[in-house]
């Protein structure tokens, strides 16, 4: 399939930075658009509607502005995703202030999108959707959303438990569209493969957190540097939704990762947030199995670079068995 997406050919890599809570600020965005990779952001980060038009605002100006001085360059579009469970208050305004400026990429994830697709698409944008299994893809693609991206076990934060090998192959028993593939990706070999595999783009997540222009501590930064794929915990115990957390954040947070299900005390197993000083969104970092891959904290540009020499040399690797 050539060129999937409207805008691949604005790319550097078949690459979106995935949008991560707290981590995905602007500033990490654009210099992942700068650098030629879609960059995205949870639109929850923005702490109002408000402060999401401003940001908006920015990065439009600031990545035209590189494009502008770098005609030679592929500045990437971006993305904003929107989180569209009920719990979510804002969903509906901040999907207003999106289709104000015509994001060309809007990721829905956690909710059914029917509703957003055609704001969407009026205007010539595209929707993909998170999905974790094939059940998801179905009620997703029936709402009309242009791609969907597989979280696949490994991946970051909240993350399905399929192979990426066996979800990526029934999707495309019947989807021909484009597909993003997520879960433990942090080198440029591993976007060849996929793409192999019949993906067409790499979702990378965990690896820009550990970037200069990413929006965590340095203590978060370098505990992925010391962690490796054993040091993440897969649990629903704080947000009732299985995710990928780092251990030794749990263990900071003065909770033990091997008992989880019992400290929460309720019926469900799922942490309650007003029985306990530990505030999940902020003490309790998210990682996935790629962490392990992770050895230094370079900047975007340095990072897509290496990514980048990574999958062209990938491109020529000759095979045994041509």
């Amino acid at each position: 399939m050539a060129n999937p997406i409207p805008f691949a050919d604005q790319l550097a890599l078949p690459l979106i930075g995935a949008p991560m809570f707290i981590a995905s600020y602007p500033e990490l965005v654009i210099a992942q658009c700068n650098a030629g990779v879609l960059g995205t952001f949870p639109s929850l980060n923005a702490r109002s509607t408000e402060v999401l038009d401003e940001w908006l605002v920015r990065i439009e100006s600031e990545t035209a502005e590189h494009r502008a001085a770098n005609p030679q360059r592929r500045v990437a579009p971006f993305g904003v995703n929107l989180i569209l469970h009920s719990s979510n208050t804002r969903r509906e305004e901040d999907l207003a202030v999106a289709v104000s400026h015509q994001v060309p990429l809007i990721i829905t994830s956690v909710g059914k999108p029917d509703r957003v697709c055609p704001a969407v698409q009026a205007y010539g944008g595209r929707v993909f959707h998170d999905i974790i299994t094939v059940v998801h893809a179905r009620k997703a693609l029936d709402c009309g959303v242009d791609g969907l991206i597989l979280v696949c076990a490994g991946a970051g934060g909240h993350a399905g438990g399929l192979s990426p090998f066996a979800l990526l192959a029934e999707i495309r028993e019947f989807f021909d569209g484009p597909v993003v593939l997520s879960g433990a990706l942090s080198n440029g070999r591993q976007l060849r493969a996929l793409e192999v595999m019949g993906a067409d783009y790499g979702y990378m997540g965990t690896r820009f957190i550990a970037t200069a222009e990413a929006n965590v501590s340095d203590e978060q930064k370098r505990m992925m540097l010391q962690s490796t794929a054993d040091d993440v915990v897969y649990t629903p115990f704080f947000t009732g939704i299985p995710a990928n957390y780092l251990r030794q954040s749990v263990v900071r947070a003065g909770l033990d990762p091997d008992r989880l299900d019992a400290l929460a005390g309720t019926p469900s197993g799922v942490f309650n947030p007003d029985e306990q000083k530990v505030k999940a969104w902020k003490d309790i970092w998210s990682a996935g199995h790629g962490v392990g891959a992770i050895h230094d904290i370079p900047s975007v540009a340095q990072l897509v670079a290496r990514l980048t020499d990574e999958y062209r040399n990938a491109v020529r690797l000759p095979s045994a068995f041509a």
